[in-house]
């Protein structure tokens, strides 16, 4: 197939793409810099241009739409210009295009109320209860895109859940620069359950998607390795992949809970350089259990994941001992 992916500069977007690529699909990247993906086209260009939109689309079989506003704080208006309005103008863009297959990559967030996920499946998203702007908005796209599913579009979307692989940039860096500075906090001992996604399970689910997507059209799944760790353990073993100290603090999770509010205050009047070092969301994140069951996902897909969350520990910690941490 002619495949259109977007984001595929970053690191998940890019694991599909060369995926799509060395099965013998013609991929096309579509961002706003040069994907510099070896046998992958790129188109440059914005979601908040019906213009390159047209460009991108023209000639394609298939959209797997992963670009996106991802953060813990700023403006809401800049994640609905892109999340919920990139969605419609890539949408009204294939549907002009007559492009009939849409893979749409949204997050576990988009049904996350605050409270504990305890082997749930993928509920429905709910814009009015997601927390903070970024789950509010992927919530509204998700909606916007399954509501367009029908006779002569196929929408799925897949909710990939904190993923992670050698090279991460978001998630791993960040645990791992905070482990070395020793400001890397445990919120109530670091016990809360939460599943994650290797990099290479999450592309090799989301092409799954696509192949199966005149089955599985009108559905939403969430895609995870199905290795349910506590937070602990889980930076405790980034940090020794990296070779840095682990978490050396523990705090109260309703005390970051109220730091993290008044840290967003602060950020809206003076916004650092980087991400702020808690917000309320993420707060909830680190303290709340959120692990699903996937039966249903491995059966609709037929997929299952290849790489082990140990073994995705051991190509990080190779990672590592390539590019040691300064």
């Amino acid at each position: 197939m002619k495949v259109l992916v977007t984001g595929a500069s970053g690191m998940l977007g890019r694991r599909v793409a060369e995926t799509l690529r060395d099965r013998g699909d013609e991929v096309t990247a579509f961002q706003r810099r040069d994907a510099q993906i070896p046998g992958v086209r790129t188109v440059q260009g914005s979601l908040t241009s019906k213009a390159d939109l047209a460009r991108a689309v023209a000639g394609q079989d298939a959209v797997i739409h992963l670009a996106a506003k991802v953060s813990i704080s700023g403006p809401e208006e800049e994640y609905r210009e892109v999340n919920i309005g990139g969605t419609q103008r890539l949408i009204d863009a294939m549907r002009a295009a007559g492009v009939k297959r849409l893979v749409n990559i949204s997050s576990p967030s988009v049904a996350h109320s605050g409270e504990p996920i305890v082997g749930d499946g993928a509920l429905p998203a709910d814009p009015e209860t997601a927390r903070g702007p970024y789950a509010r908005t992927k919530a509204a796209a998700e909606l916007l895109a399954m509501a367009a599913d029908g006779d002569y579009l196929m929408v799925t979307s897949l909710r990939p859940h904190i993923v992670w692989g050698p090279g991460d940039t978001q998630l791993v860096a960040r645990i791992v620069e905070r482990g070395k500075r020793g400001t890397l906090p445990l919120l109530d001992g670091g016990q809360a359950l939460i599943d994650t996604c290797y990099v290479d399970n999450a592309a090799d689910a989301i092409v799954a998607g696509l192949d199966r997507i005149e089955e599985v059209h009108g559905e939403s799944f969430v895609i995870t390795n199905g290795e349910p760790r506590t937070v602990a353990e889980l930076m405790e073993g980034f940090c020794r992949a990296a070779g840095v100290p682990g978490p050396r603090l523990n705090l109260p999770a309703p005390l970051a809970k109220a730091a993290g509010r008044l840290v967003e205050k602060i950020w809206e009047v003076r916004p650092g350089e980087d991400e702020p070092p808690m917000t309320e969301f993420l707060a909830e994140q680190l303290s709340t259990a959120h692990w699903f069951d996937q039966r249903r996902v491995r059966e609709r897909l037929r997929w299952t994941p290849a790489v082990s969350f140990d073994e995705g520990l051991a190509r990080v910690a190779e990672y590592f001992e390539r590019h040691p941490v300064a």
